[in-house]
């Protein structure tokens, strides 16, 4: 039983740091209000989703980065759908990335696109590695309780 409360901590500590590094927003809890005993998996299982999917997303625009002259329109296009997947999920930085890539595709600041996406590729894959060992530590500590805002500053 200690060592089920001391998980719990753990992953309170751990969720509680998502927010306050400013990784997740008020989105991710809505997901987690989402979750019940009848899918006990719901939120690992639609961000698993977010991850597959935007890895294409993330492609795709590696790709129409390298081309020359580049295509501002779908470089914008394929942004905003980033955007979308990732806004739904929670990912604040991600999501902030994402909005500062579209205002240089906006401007057609072709070296602001390619810096913003590699800050946005470093967040984007930084919460993905905190995420994947929070939901680790989830699934050690068994089902939770309900959702609770975290800890304002």
């Amino acid at each position: 039983m200690e060592r089920n409360q001391q998980l719990r901590r753990q992953l309170a500590s751990m969720r509680q740091s998502l927010f306050d590094q400013g990784h997740l927003d008020e989105q991710f809890i809505l997901l987690e209000e989402l979750q019940d005993d009848a899918n006990p998996n719901f939120v690992e299982e639609v961000v698993t989703l977010h991850y597959r999917d935007s890895a294409r997303l993330i492609t795709t625009i590696e790709r129409a980065l390298e081309k020359s002259p580049l295509d501002f329109n779908k470089l914008d296009g394929y942004m905003h759908q980033f955007k979308g997947s990732s806004t739904s999920i929670g990912a604040k930085k991600v999501k902030a990335e994402s909005t500062q890539f579209r205002e240089c595709c906006e401007a057609g600041n072709g070296e602001g696109c390619l810096k913003t996406f590699q800050l946005l590729k470093r967040d984007y894959a930084t919460l993905r590695r905190k995420l994947e060992a929070y939901f680790q530590l989830a699934r050690q500590a068994g089902p939770n309780e309900i959702a609770c805002r975290p800890n304002s500053k």
